[in-house]
């Protein structure tokens, strides 16, 4: 077991005398007030902070994140509180004990919710101060090796949390070495008897190769020594939870996944790397595709390396990687390798460090945008993606984007304002669809409009959670806008019915009525009303006093019907069982949280409307309609070759646009077609069914109504 006496030890071969003792200082607090606490497996609950700050010793992490790393669970689990931790120990360690620390005084409607707003958190603080997320995954790390001692449920729920976000986030940031025993504890917490299976035949593979891996090493090592190259190869072994993805993934067999031998070659410099690839691809034959240069193009997290797969001695595929002394730290360490190996590599942007502050504040962006704590848990989840694409944009800067990203995604990674007013893109100078996924090595251009805006169909292609968020985001304050709009004149319409209006009641009346439904402003209430979740018609009526009413209930006019303009954006929309078009009899149905849902007032899904009055209100169109609505026409012809062709060209002539097609068979003679086209209203319709009518194998033209 750790003591006290064994980490200042520790500590002594590389911080100042002083800071050691006010480690030593935090250690005796913390175990003071766990008195009398315990761990399951029975130990004095004080040998969990002492393992998080060994953990953190090891990277040679600066004294405060030592003191916090102890002192981490005294807010959340005993009576100390943060300002005594900071009178004591100061502002910067109790603001890091504060980030690692659990919300645990609230309550939340689900634990998925609790877990949700803790890791919210926990995001914020580490933007703040990056030793943040050190300390927890280090707490994470001890508590995943002590795992076995917990009940099998819950050793589940901590398992799969930590491979769906602790684990990521330590590729994320580079530190290979945490994210590789993350996930064979999480593996083996998970499928213990998966995890049993692989790892007794990964010891018989082992045995079994041996003999070619000395092979291998020395042909290798001999070859580097001709070329008087200084350089260490060393023998590469996938870790047990890699094997079982690439079985799952790929459907391979264990034999096939173990047949490919990894090797590492460490050198002094960048040179020296290029010249050990060029000494591989003498030595055996290189397989074409299989080169990534990482260190031109490093990854996201920092990584830099050149890999490459060779055919060896008869035929066995061997995997290189080529890197330096301080890319090994690198990739082992990742932003830890900041305190490990302190220098001024930090400046450069390729570095671990420098690459994880661009990313906390990417997720300070996308936290801002998130409407709740689960949709930012998600759209983190969705950023934390192993593999890149490499994008060029027109003046040659590359962009990483994760593998599958779209055009959309790059516009957002350029400019959140690219992103929202992109309506094209050139793809290699070729004009490309918005949801084709992106190839590394490709230029994208994106091409803007003024008064363009973000489709709601984009969430179901984008890939990175900048798009994502900043979609959801704009259409979110643009439907709250379209709402209040909507609210108004709903209000104003029931206002006019008992002979009043917004314009006439006083703001003292207003305020009472926002109080007493617990609004803070008049656009809150305008709001939920264009949403349907509030009538329009009992607010106007408790807007106004019994006495107004009764006074003006002789005058009261009719409620005027609500004009569709077609202006009005997401919060009205058009019922796709009936298709209503501009010069169609029309009833508008208030739905919640949706706004109006027009129909056409003959809709089988209307009827019995008089029953929930309420729920409908009198809608027109307006004089003036803009926009095209899609209506549904079935056509039944003589089947004969080109005939869709024949169909489709009369409705482009009459200015019309097909959005779907389905065509079914009749008999061996005739056919019938179902069409969706886009049409401004219903002289447009009958222009384009007079087209059709026109061709000599149409027999019968009927719209689809309902």
């Amino acid at each position: 077991m750790q003591t006290i006496d064994d980490l200042t030890g520790r500590l002594s071969t590389y911080l100042e005398k002083d800071h050691t003792l006010q480690i030593t200082e935090a250690y005796y607090f913390a175990e003071r007030h766990h008195e009398g606490q315990f761990r399951r497996s029975g130990e004095p609950y004080i040998t969990h902070p002492l393992a998080v700050a060994y953990i953190l010793s090891d990277m040679h992490m600066d004294h405060q994140s030592l003191m916090a790393a102890l002192l981490h669970d005294v807010i959340e689990d005993t009576d100390a509180t943060k300002e005594e931790v900071a009178d004591r120990f100061g502002s910067v360690v109790a603001e890091l004990v504060d980030g690692v620390s659990k919300i645990s005084q609230m309550k939340f409607e689900s634990r998925a919710i609790a877990q949700a707003e803790n890791f919210r958190k926990m995001v914020l603080a580490m933007t703040q101060d990056i030793r943040v997320i050190l300390v927890k995954l280090s707490d994470r790390l001890h508590n995943m090796r002590t795992l076995d001692v917990l009940q099998p449920k819950k050793r589940r729920r901590i398992a799969t949390e930590t491979l769906e976000i602790y684990a990521p986030i330590a590729n994320r940031l580079g530190m290979n070495s945490f994210r590789i025993e993350f996930e064979d504890l999480g593996f083996a917490a998970l499928y213990p008897l998966r995890a049993q299976l692989i790892e007794k035949a990964v010891r018989k593979a082992v045995g079994n190769r041996k003999e070619v891996m000395t092979q291998l090493t020395a042909s290798i090592e001999k070859r580097v020594l001709e070329e008087q190259l200084k350089a260490r190869v060393l023998g590469r072994q996938k870790h047990l939870y890699s094997i079982y993805n690439k079985m799952r993934d790929s459907r391979k067999p264990f034999e096939e996944i173990m047949d490919v031998f990894g090797f590492r070659i460490i050198t002094t410099n960048v040179d020296a790397c290029y010249r050990a690839l060029g000494i591989m691809h003498n030595l055996y034959l290189p397989i074409p595709g299989r080169f990534k240069d990482y260190i031109a193009i490093p990854k996201a997290n920092g990584y830099q390396s050149l890999h490459t797969t060779v055919k060896g001695l008869n035929g066995v595929p061997i995997e290189v990687q080529i890197r330096t002394e301080e890319m090994e730290s690198i990739s082992n360490n990742g932003i830890a390798a900041h305190w490990l190996y302190k220098n001024d590599e930090e400046q450069s942007p390729h570095h671990a460090h420098s690459r994880a502050r661009e990313w906390m504040k990417s997720l300070l962006e996308i936290q801002q945008k998130a409407g709740s704590s689960l949709e930012f848990i998600e759209n983190v989840k969705i950023d934390l993606f192993p593999d890149e694409v490499y994008i060029f944009t027109p003046k040659g800067n590359i962009l990483e984007l994760p593998a599958g990203a779209t055009p959309i995604d790059f516009a957002y990674a350029v400019h959140t304002d690219v992103g929202n007013s992109c309506v094209a893109a050139r793809v290699d100078n070729r004009l490309a669809p918005l949801s084709a996924p992106l190839q590394s090595g490709q230029t994208v251009k994106i091409i803007t409009t003024n008064g363009a805006q973000p489709n709601p169909s984009w969430l179901s292609f984008v890939i990175t959670s900048k798009a994502r968020s900043n979609i959801r985001h704009y259409l979110k304050h643009k439907r709250q806008s379209e709402s209040i709009i909507l609210g108004e004149r709903l209000l104003n319409a029931a206002l006019f019915q008992l002979d009043s209006s917004l314009d006439a009641l006083s703001e003292e009346r207003i305020d009472t009525a926002l109080q007493e439904y617990g609004f803070k402003t008049r656009e809150d209430l305008l709001e939920d009303i264009g949403l349907g979740n509030r009538m329009a018609q009992i607010i106007a009526r408790q807007l106004l006093s019994e006495a107004e009413e009764s006074a003006k209930g002789e005058t009261q006019g009719k409620l005027p019907p609500l004009s569709i303009k077609g202006t009005e954006g997401m919060v009205i929309t058009f019922g796709k069982c009936c298709y209503p078009i501009p010069g169609d009899a029309i009833v508008g149905y208030l739905s919640s949280g949706r706004g109006i849902i027009v129909h056409t007032d003959h809709c089988k899904n209307m009827r019995g409307y008089e029953q929930k009055a309420e729920k409908y209100i009198p809608v027109v169109w307006a004089d003036e309609v803009e926009g095209e609505y899609p209506t549904e026409i079935r056509i039944e012809l003589e089947s004969q070759r080109g005939a869709l062709a024949v169909i489709a060209n009369a409705i482009t002539r009459s200015n019309a646009n097909v959005e779907s097609i389905n065509m079914e068979e009749q008999s061996a003679n005739f056919s019938s077609i179902r069409l969706i086209i886009s049409v401004q209203d219903r002289v447009h319709l009958a222009r384009a069914i007079k087209r059709l009518r026109a061709i000599k194998t149409v027999s019968k033209i009927t719209r689809v109504k309902s």
